[in-house]
């Protein structure tokens, strides 16, 4: 029911709006023109050119009608057009906005690809020092017990000497 009414509503204020726009014809001159003349013939051919002159300017109206409406519909076609220039002007703008964007978005992964791959590199570069630096102490330490192995040997027993160190040592574990 609401819809209805709704509908009505705004079905006649249209209506209305259209009643005061409309431009209504001057008063057709051919109403209360009509006097009866004695003389059938003579009222007989005043009859046909009144319905002569009526047919000419239905003609007339109606041609003002199609000029009217082809003007109308001329109007519509231009507003319909202008309509969808805006349409495709407004999407190619959405479109370069949308190529922008995805740019913009495929520059700034870029710019991480690289940010990442220093990272890596600087990581890789890290690593590799850290395994040069165990490696070399490794070689140190090594070098270390080798020189300690070499001062060490150095002390060493002569062969002549070893029999009497032998027997040294014993009596020292003895006495303990």
């Amino acid at each position: 029911m609401l819809r209805s009414s709704l509908r009505s509503f705004s079905t006649s204020a249209r209506a209305s709006q259209q009643r005061e726009n409309h431009k209504f014809l001057s008063r057709n001159s051919f109403l209360g023109s009509w006097e009866a003349p004695r003389d059938p013939e003579e009222a007989e051919a005043q009859l046909a050119r009144l319905r002569r002159d009526y047919a000419k300017q239905v003609k007339e109206v109606r041609k003002e009608y199609i000029r009217e409406m082809e003007a109308m519909k001329a109007e519509k076609e231009r507003k319909d057009e202008a309509r969808k220039e805006a349409l495709r002007v407004a999407t190619e703008e959405r479109k370069k906005l949308k190529a922008q964007a995805a740019q913009l978005r495929a520059q700034e992964r870029d710019i991480e690809r690289q940010q990442f791959r220093q990272t890596l590199l600087k990581e890789r570069a890290e690593k590799l020092e850290n395994w040069r630096m165990k490696v070399k102490m490794h070689e140190e330490k090594k070098a270390e017990k080798s020189e300690l192995l070499r001062r060490q040997s150095s002390m060493w027993i002569d062969e002549s000497n070893l029999e009497k160190k032998v027997v040294e040592s014993m009596v020292e574990i003895m006495h303990l």
